[in-house]
């Protein structure tokens, strides 16, 4: 008989103390999660993050002091020794910091008034090693964060992509979820999937957020330019 696997340690960074115990409690009461310590923040929770060695990091992006995308730098940088996943908290029409901070290394946002029950199935999808950005948020982060940045990525690097995976990798970048690209290619999820991965393994990226970094850099798409 297999034990039970161990819930995942999660770490929880808000300058808000009640906004903070909050957060904890909610996550802690869950028996896949173990919230393992609070920071204020983004100083401490680098030093707790070298300490305690979290699965995740539930990182709130404004607050006095170190910020959220700093620590979020520090903590996914090549120089880190353990390397979280970080869970962004934002309220995300006041924070332009967003698109910076998925640069930086995090694996996805969450509103902060969002409700219990997407914020476990935030960290739960984030654990498992996915990207927590829907579709139409992704569109969203595009049309509204994006500045048109000049293409970052060698050509040698693009060529090792096939043609089919580069198309892939443009329509990530355009929001579209798996099923939608399916149908957009007129072939099977299941073969999306295996682009994905291929495509991920080649360019050595962890998840769709990293994809869509990495196409915009590329100069595959650019973005919309913003509403007047």
């Amino acid at each position: 008989m297999t034990s039970p696997a161990a819930p995942a340690r999660v770490l929880v960074v808000d300058d808000q103390v009640v906004v903070r115990a909050g957060f904890a409690a909610i996550v802690d009461a869950e028996p896949d999660f173990e919230v393992v310590g609070e920071a204020g923040d983004g100083a401490e929770a680098v030093t707790l993050a070298d300490r305690l060695r979290p699965d995740v990091v539930l990182m709130d992006i404004r607050m006095p002091g170190m910020d959220g995308l700093t620590a979020t730098n520090l903590l996914t940088g090549s120089a880190a020794d353990h390397v979280p996943r970080v869970l962004v908290l934002t309220t995300f029409d006041l924070d332009s910091y967003v698109y910076e901070a998925l640069r930086a290394g995090a694996s996805g946002f969450l509103l902060k008034d969002a409700h219990p029950a997407e914020l476990l199935t935030a960290l739960r999808v984030v654990v498992t090693g996915e990207a927590m950005l829907a579709p139409a948020i992704t569109r969203r982060l595009i049309d509204t964060f994006t500045a048109a940045p000049a293409p970052q990525v060698v050509p040698d690097v693009l060529d090792t992509l096939t043609p089919r995976e580069r198309e892939v990798v443009s329509l990530i970048a355009t929001g579209l979820a798996n099923a939608e690209i399916a149908a957009r290619l007129g072939v099977a999820t299941g073969t999306v999937k295996t682009h994905i991965n291929a495509l991920l393994r080649k360019l050595d990226l962890r998840d769709r957020v990293q994809v869509t970094i990495f196409a915009y850099d590329a100069g595959l798409v650019r973005p919309k330019p913003p509403l007047s």
